[in-house]
């Protein structure tokens, strides 16, 4: 391979990948190379998340959250149909099982008929029809909900890009980055060689590693990546067709997180999670991941102290439902009265990487950095593999922007 691009997309996620594509069909004779520390794409958050096409059920009316996820969700569609890749538009209910639940209920529901999301509001005669092994006060039907593969779309999405002459290098980790004024540079270990690799221009969509690539390249930010360990279950193999469709809690509007749902897999399993605990390592999927690097920079992070004594209640009740079953079960049984600790077989983890301000402040959106040569995905947060398209576009729309003033600049 080369050594010197236009431009450099590292992170081979969904949104580094649709990032890359979508660069490489907007400037088809700029030369355009996705970089990936892994030996295949999609190894991180986009390969160990529940596989929904979200709605937007949750995003506040207006912002980049509630566009990006409608229009992702259609584009992810029609994708996916253009390439065969399957799709099955199960549906989602949200079930309420308590007063204050049908209280937010209430207010969720209004929030879709203000994005115009196709919902039907059910009592709890109606729930019981829908889903005879659910029990609640109530739920909203969100028809436009459906599940897929996403490492199957990420791959898809490389294919395409490579077939515009775009080039991905697997098995090389960025290690080191400068910025001057008429180039960037990356120092990189390639299959444990090292590389340099130039470029005009970089965008970084790292994930749990974002902070420290705008560490890297000298960029001023106020926030740090925390790695919270989303623990899933998979049903007993006679599970299967249990459920019409996936079934969520009504989540606390405070928190980032969804809660503990039920979620049919493209194969017809059917998953039980995530929960929320405080990761100690930022690629820990295994049941004990201790990273001293990982931990020592969280606690010498003021804005880690802050957010965990602010969700303490709340963090103490994950860490214990973590290692106690009963009490993880507890959360399902809710709304799934019928489910036993014995039908919770286990199933891999996944790692959301949480942007936090110094502040203590839980990023709820996107959230960029940049300089004059390069852009920085700092905070994508669910719904991004949904919304990767849209990212991908809104990226490449700032990059156009960027290079505009560079060119101004040089004139």
């Amino acid at each position: 391979m080369k050594s010197v691009y236009d431009y450099v997309v590292v992170g081979g996620g969904i949104v580094g990948a649709s990032t890359a594509w979508q660069l490489k069909q907007r400037y088809p004779d700029c030369s355009v190379l996705l970089v990936e520390k892994e030996a295949s794409v999609a190894q991180h958050q986009t390969g160990h998340n529940s596989g929904v096409i979200h709605a937007g059920v949750y995003y506040p009316p207006g912002s980049l959250k509630a566009d990006f996820c409608k229009r992702g969700a259609a584009l992810t569609v029609e994708f996916c149909a253009k390439h065969d890749i399957a799709v099955e538009n199960c549906g989602k209910l949200l079930v309420a099982t308590n007063e204050q639940e049908m209280a937010r209920m209430q207010a969720l529901y209004e929030r879709c008929l203000t994005n115009d999301i196709d919902v039907r509001w059910l009592d709890a005669a109606e729930l019981h029809a829908e889903e005879p092994n659910v029990k609640g006060l109530g739920a909203i039907a969100v028809r436009a909900t459906s599940i897929v593969d996403y490492r199957r779309v990420t791959e898809q999405m490389v294919c395409e890009f490579e077939a515009l002459g775009g080039i991905t290098q697997l098995n090389t980790e960025v290690v080191g980055a400068s910025e001057a004024a008429e180039q960037v540079t990356l120092h990189c270990q390639a299959s444990g060689e090292p590389l340099t690799i130039h470029c005009q221009f970089v965008v970084t969509c790292s994930g749990l590693m974002a902070d420290r690539m705008t560490n890297m390249m000298g960029i001023p930010t106020a926030f740090q990546i925390i790695p919270y360990r989303g623990e899933y279950y998979q049903l007993a193999s006679q599970y299967q067709g249990f459920v019409n469709h996936l079934i969520y809690p009504i989540p606390d509007p405070d928190l980032p997180f969804l809660g503990v749902h039920l979620t049919r897999m493209i194969d017809g399993s059917i998953t039980v999670g995530p929960n929320a605990v405080q990761g100690w390592k930022r690629e820990g999927y295994g049941k004990v991941n201790v990273s001293l690097k990982d931990t020592w920079q969280m606690l010498t992070f003021a804005g880690f102290w802050k957010v965990t004594i602010n969700n303490l209640k709340t963090g103490l009740v994950e860490l214990k439902n973590s290692w106690w079953k009963p009490g993880y079960l507890k959360q399902v049984n809710k709304y799934c009265p019928t489910i036993k600790a014995k039908d919770l077989k286990p199933y891999p983890a996944g790692i959301r990487a949480q942007a936090v301000l110094n502040d203590g402040t839980l990023v709820h959106d996107f959230l960029f950095a940049e300089s004059a040569r390069s852009l920085h995905v700092c905070n994508a947060p669910s719904p991004a593999a949904t919304s990767a398209m849209p990212i991908g576009e809104y990226i490449c729309d700032k990059v156009t922007q960027k290079q505009h003033w560079l060119s101004d600049d040089a004139d």
